[in-house]
């Protein structure tokens, strides 16, 4: 498997943020860490090993970036406000950093799909839900769709408008809402397992079907936990049977 490292450093984030680069053609498969872990995350947990069939095939190039939740909602030391700050400045760096240079990596109408687990769901589907002429698709894996679920009783607009749950039965952007429409992969997954909250997928289903949206949720089986083994099954799956 082809595999490179890219690494920049991020005028919106002030930091250093690095890429990793697996495959050579396809779609690209933008991936978000879970919790607050870093790039290589998914290579770390044999998520990139039980996707090798579609980045070998040249199905699917797969972008896997850093996270700053511990820079954000993860961090108890930060105050809220900040980190809502912190929040809006990562949705900016895959905005203007992280999706031009994935151009530049394959070509300007190349497909950018989101997918992550855990709160990289959240992050992902946010960011499907907020750029969809940015992005085509997302695949979300036992996700919370509410950001409140991280922010201790914090709130403020960019709480909201970083919760699809919240934001989504308000959206009045009927440009916007075409966009999203006109997608065919939006996948919302998740397990009945331990650690999993399959309600949190159906009840954002359930926004999806009352906003026209078409999806898929998936809702596997109580052997399912909010774990690795559970989304090293669920990628490959969808990578192999959706694409």
């Amino acid at each position: 498997m082809n595999r490179d490292i890219h690494s920049w450093h991020s005028p919106r984030l002030n930091k250093q943020m690095e890429v990793a680069v697996y495959g050579h053609y396809g779609f690209a498969l933008l991936l978000l860490p879970t919790a607050a872990a870093d790039y290589l995350e998914y290579e770390r947990f044999h998520l990139i090993d039980a996707i090798a069939g579609p980045i070998n095939a040249g199905k699917v190039k797969v972008f896997s970036i850093n996270s700053i939740n511990a820079e954000s909602w993860l961090n108890p030391n930060m105050p809220p406000r900040h980190k809502a700050i912190r929040h809006q400045q990562f949705n900016e760096y895959v905005f203007e950093e992280v999706v031009p240079f994935i151009k530049s990596m394959t070509s300007e109408d190349t497909p950018i799909i989101t997918c992550g687990a855990s709160l990289g769901a959240l992050h992902s589907v946010n960011l499907f839900f907020r750029r969809p002429d940015l992005f085509s698709g997302v695949i979300g894996m036992s996700g919370d769709y509410d950001l409140s679920t991280y922010t201790k009783g914090y709130h403020d607009q960019d709480v909201y408008f970083n919760s699809p749950v919240q934001y989504l039965p308000n959206m009045e952007d009927h440009g916007l809402l075409t966009q999203i429409r006109r997608s065919n992969h939006i996948h919302i997954v998740t397990g009945q397992g331990d650690w999993e909250n399959p309600d949190a997928s159906r009840r954002f289903s359930a926004i999806l079907h009352a906003k026209g949206i078409d999806h898929e949720l998936d809702v596997w089986g109580p052997d399912m936990p909010h774990d690795w083994p559970t989304w090293r099954k669920m990628l490959p799956y969808y990578l192999e049977s959706r694409f």
